[in-house]
């Protein structure tokens, strides 16, 4: 547990169906991920302000998640208070409560006291994606039809496999972000990889894993949209490498549907190693 000025710094691991919601972050007049669930911390902690949550990446509108990862601060007079008549732990009792009045589209799965140093967004490692495509209409799903892409074109593994080769490692990726001021889209893409999947209720889809330190705005669904059109037959690698190449986002580049991707997991290291984790991602990263 790491405390500060009588305040508990809480570990929150969420998962959320994002068909319904515009996006992660708090917008006026919007329903999105965070206004709901600070809505319903406000509800079960009593503070004089709103507890105010930070998340290890926000998704876009429409994106779903399966493990999320975010912290806020809770007065520890609050914290205290948790543990009910049914519950052992103050652990236990946010997570009660929390389920209690949320939606049914966010599901608290877990709730800790977070180490000394922990930060949800700049301590973590890397945040893994899966993107599911289907590109067989008689595997067509309408129970699934909410997470799965719905692809038209029959996807070729082979080409896949070379276009997201080509993407991997450390560069600005630039092309496929959306450019915000101050920020950079330098980013170390450790895995980019193709499966078709033939077990299990992803059975007949073509499922990508993208796994990076970090991803900037619409990176993910712009890799993923640009890597399908070369896997379809549409564009070539010679496509993709001038693409890439450039030093701005590329028109050319057709973002993937967002209700195809969800974020998997967050990595992080261990305890020790946290504080000196998130010194190390605030700083600027260059390419030198």
């Amino acid at each position: 547990m790491s405390e500060h000025r009588s305040l508990v710094r809480v570990r929150l691991d969420v998962s959320y169906d994002g068909t319904d919601f515009a996006g992660w972050a708090s917008q006026p007049g919007l329903r999105t991920v965070q206004a709901t669930l600070e809505g319903a911390l406000a509800r079960v902690v009593r503070h004089d302000a709103p507890p105010r949550v930070t998340v290890a990446g926000r998704t876009d509108a429409g994106v779903h998640a399966r493990g999320q990862v975010c912290h806020v601060d809770i007065a520890a007079t609050a914290w205290d208070l948790m543990p009910g008549r049914k519950v052992r732990s103050a652990e236990e009792g946010l997570a009660s409560r929390l389920r209690g009045v949320l939606p049914p589209d966010i599901w608290v799965t877990e709730v800790r006291a977070a180490p000394v140093g922990f930060d949800a967004r700049f301590s973590a490692l890397g945040r893994t994606y899966a993107y599911r495509v289907c590109d067989d209409a008689s595997f067509r799903d309408p129970l699934a039809r909410r997470h799965v892409w719905w692809h038209d074109r029959t996807l070729d593994l082979g080409l896949l496999a070379d276009a997201s080769r080509m993407l991997i490692g450390l560069r600005d990726f630039s092309p496929f972000c959306r450019a915000r001021d101050g920020a950079t889209a330098i980013r170390d893409l450790a895995q980019f990889s193709w499966e078709r999947l033939t077990l299990g209720a992803d059975a007949g889809l073509v499922v990508s894993t993208v796994r990076a330190d970090a991803f900037c705005h619409s990176m993910v669904r712009s890799l993923v949209g640009a890597v399908i059109a070369v896997g379809d037959g549409r564009r070539d690698l010679d496509w993709l490498a001038s693409v890439a190449g450039s030093t701005a986002r590329s028109g050319a580049v057709t973002v993937a549907p967002a209700h195809g991707l969800t974020l998997e997991s967050v990595e992080y290291p261990s305890d020790e190693a946290l504080a000196q984790r998130a010194a190390l991602t605030r700083a600027r990263r260059t390419l030198d």
